[in-house]
């Protein structure tokens, strides 16, 4: 009998195609299962504290009429305060862990690490769930659950990085990892469309199955991936070209360009030490980035976390409706990553790209704010727009730009940063996902008006950190616009 269609198309692919796309769909699973297992949270908090109001009388007849369907300890005029306590617990174990995990992800088994780290995070986001079917109301219990999932959760992004980056040189890296880092909206929806199923019937399964989810592909993991192209001898990727590539590129910093090591000593036939953190922070542009993506992923993880109560709120949706529609701010960021991949690998300038979608941004934001909600349509193409120029530096400074520092050329040929330096841009980052949602539970209760303030002063906050970076790529093309009319 005839081979089927696809074991043709695998065989004659390279041997090393084969092993790359491999990598490329796991570590693409991996980290979709990683965000579909966060999302759950916002989803469930409009169930946690509904409008009681709107499903009629109090069947129980007791004095406290208005919040009889809550959730205790969540039925309080605190609800929303303690919402961002639970969001807190999450974000602030999540930045504390990436600075240790990168270490870590460096000098252990990349397989082992992370899909151990997927199997304790589908225990730790099961238990959440499980506290509707063992009728627990202690906000001590949430906390701790929140506090461990964020500290085991930090497994995933320095182990993916890593792991994509031993599989893939300089190439059209924007691009192809923009692409790929659709794997943070892609989970954000499918976590947002599993957790509506279940949140007004029975919300703990908008938990458990998100938890199952993500011990599934961490045990799929552990059997089939594969961590260096040495293992399964392949040939391992160029992470640099000649100079002449380099200035066709002329960036100002050399971050967003081909790598040169022309002049560089060759690499030692040893394998050389992993990177310290004080190593790692003294590559040039690290600083930068890491300040940058702390205001940058502020506003995206505010918006993660409390768009769907914000649309229940301020448009009157239902929780699964509001739930729905938030997946059109993750479709925007899917569009923008790609889009800001592609410019950055057109015009050599990761940091310029960025800044302008952050400044472009800041008035998108006072927009949806005040006119989003005037039609379905209008919040449909908001939400888009929002979504991609939120999300789009956000991808960027997380997928291309750490990859390309941690294979920088004062490295001389070194590889073993990747992971160190991906934790401490992301871990920086996460300082400010975790301050995000924290401000708008205190500003909120204030007007909603008031967290877009605080959104968008976030936005100008990260364009200025750029500035010098963008300055030396704007010189960098000067330079070369004048090479090339013979000046």
């Amino acid at each position: 009998a005839a081979l089927a269609p696809g074991v043709r198309l695998l065989r004659a692919l390279p041997r090393d195609s084969r092993y790359r796309g491999l990598t490329l769909v796991l570590t693409f699973l991996s980290y979709t299962s990683y965000h579909l297992s966060r999302k759950p949270i916002s989803i469930v908090k409009s169930q946690l504290h509904p409008n009681c109001s709107a499903l009629g009388p109090n069947p129980h007849n007791d004095s406290n009429s208005s919040t009889w369907c809550s959730w205790a300890p969540f039925d309080g005029d605190n609800y929303k305060e303690l919402f961002g306590a639970l969001d807190n617990a999450f974000l602030v174990a999540y930045a504390i862990g990436m600075f240790i995990s990168g270490i870590f992800g460096e000098r252990l088994p990349l397989r082992y690490y992370l899909s151990g780290g997927m199997v304790l995070s589908g225990l730790f986001t099961a238990l959440f769930g499980l506290s509707y079917f063992w009728d627990i109301h202690v906000l001590w219990y949430f906390i701790v659950v929140q506090v461990c999932n964020g500290l085991v959760q930090t497994t995933g992004w320095p182990a993916v990085v890593a792991c994509v980056g031993n599989w893939f040189g300089k190439g059209k890296r924007g691009l192809i990892m923009g692409i790929w880092n659709s794997h943070t909206s892609v989970g954000n929806i499918l976590g947002s469309l599993i957790a509506g199923a279940w949140v007004s019937s029975a919300w703990g399964l908008s938990f458990i199955v998100p938890g199952i989810i993500i011990t599934a592909v961490g045990i799929i993991c552990f059997f089939f991936l594969v961590e260096n192209p040495e293992d399964v001898d392949c040939s391992p990727p160029v992470h640099h070209v000649s100079r002449a590539d380099s200035q066709r590129a002329c960036p100002g910093l050399g971050v967003s360009s081909a790598q040169d090591h022309s002049n560089s000593p060759k690499e030692p036939a040893e394998e050389p030490e992993a990177i310290s953190f004080l190593g790692a922070l003294r590559i040039p542009g690290v600083v930068e980035f890491s300040l940058c993506l702390l205001f940058a992923k502020l506003v995206s993880y505010t918006f993660l976390y409390w768009l769907p109560l914000y649309i229940v709120n301020v448009a009157h949706f239902s929780a699964k409706e509001a739930g729905d529609l938030s997946t059109l701010f993750d479709v925007g960021g899917i569009l923008g990553g790609i889009f800001a991949g592609l410019i950055s690998d057109y015009t050599g300038g990761r940091a310029t790209t960025c800044c302008v979608m952050l400044v472009v941004a800041a008035p998108m934001l006072f927009l949806y704010n005040h006119v989003g909600q005037n039609g379905i349509g209008t919040s449909v193409a908001m939400l888009i727009i929002c979504g991609a120029l939120v999300n789009g530096p956000y991808a960027l400074i997380t997928t291309a730009v750490s990859a390309d520092l941690g294979t920088h050329e004062s490295l001389k040929g070194n590889a073993k940063a990747l992971s160190t330096v991906t934790a401490i841009i992301d871990g920086t980052g996460s300082i400010g996902a975790a301050l995000g949602p924290l401000l708008a539970g205190l500003i909120s209760p204030t007007g909603w008006n008031n967290v877009f303030y605080m959104l968008i002063a976030a936005d100008v906050l990260a364009c200025l950190l750029l500035a010098r970076v963008v300055v030396k790529e704007a010189r960098g093309w000067c330079g070369y616009m004048a090479r090339q009319r013979g000046y």
